[in-house]
């Protein structure tokens, strides 16, 4: 389950199942939102910020309809919806208008936040997972500087004196291992740009062009498959499934190439 904020009542939220406030929230407008805040800032009355939760319901629906392909098969859409709720209650909590940015792109982010973390939170890897995943990513360095390009997963199974379906089983397995691991570091780097700006800050500037830079040298270095399935997903928002019937794949192949890619990208970001 996802945590509850102090002091927060469930009897806050509209009637209605967690589903259904994304879906209807984002046509009913509230008037004077502007107002709201105003009122909310001078006098933090609760009714206010009831109001102001409610007039904000729709961005979890649009966040959480973002995420749920991607974690439709290890969780509930109404759980993301709860966790998501829990992340706007949090961005109203915490926002200032110091922060130099508009309350939908601020919520936005920490409801995204508030998903991955309860996803973090489960336990996708036991450790004898781990511990392949380890060896797995030590033969990807090791070979990647001995042969100066990316290995194969021959020769990732070759080095590791294992089959290359077991490599790839591996792969598979660890799917949303990366993908949350992955998410969770994204996360955290926006969420810096709110807590700490980074715009006079030289150094996290460097860092962040620095990272983006190299992210952006793997993804052009990606062969044309490997860059259609990135592109398919993350741009075009497509499941595995149907990224595999357009490149005329297995569904678990797609998976394999996107947890590969995902390791890769892991490995970049902690550099």
């Amino acid at each position: 389950m996802c945590r509850r904020l102090p002091n927060e009542r469930p009897k806050m939220m509209p009637a209605g199942t967690a589903a259904d406030w994304g879906d209807s929230m984002g046509t009913e407008e509230l008037t004077n939102v502007d107002d709201l805040w105003e009122q909310y800032f001078n006098t933090g009355d609760a009714e206010v910020k009831n109001k102001i939760i409610s007039h904000y319901l729709y961005i979890v629906g649009i966040v959480v309809k973002r995420l749920m392909p991607q974690y439709k098969d290890y969780s509930e859409k109404d759980e993301l919806m709860s966790c998501g709720v829990l992340g706007l209650i949090d961005a109203v909590n915490k926002f200032d208008r110091s922060f130099g940015v508009k309350f939908q792109t601020y919520a936005t982010v920490r409801i995204r936040g508030e998903i991955i973390d309860y996803m973090r939170k489960q336990d996708w890897a036991p450790s004898s997972l781990r511990k392949k995943i380890s060896s797995i990513q030590r033969a990807y360095e090791t070979l990647e500087a001995q042969y100066n390009r990316r290995p194969t997963e021959q020769e990732i199974a070759n080095y590791l004196g294992v089959k290359e379906v077991v490599v790839q089983k591996v792969m598979q397995k660890t799917h949303m291992f990366n993908l949350v691991y992955f998410e969770s570091l994204l996360y955290e780097k926006e969420n810096e740009e709110f807590l700490e700006p980074t715009k006079n800050d030289p150094y996290q500037k460097i860092e962040n062009e620095v990272m983006s830079e190299a992210l952006k040298k793997l993804i052009d270095s990606l062969p044309e498959r490997e860059k259609m399935v990135i592109t398919l997903h993350y741009y075009e928002g497509l499941t595995m499934k149907s990224i595999a019937k357009i490149l005329q794949i297995s569904e678990s192949r797609v998976s394999q190439i996107h947890s590969r890619i995902l390791l890769e990208m892991r490995m970049v970001l902690e550099e």
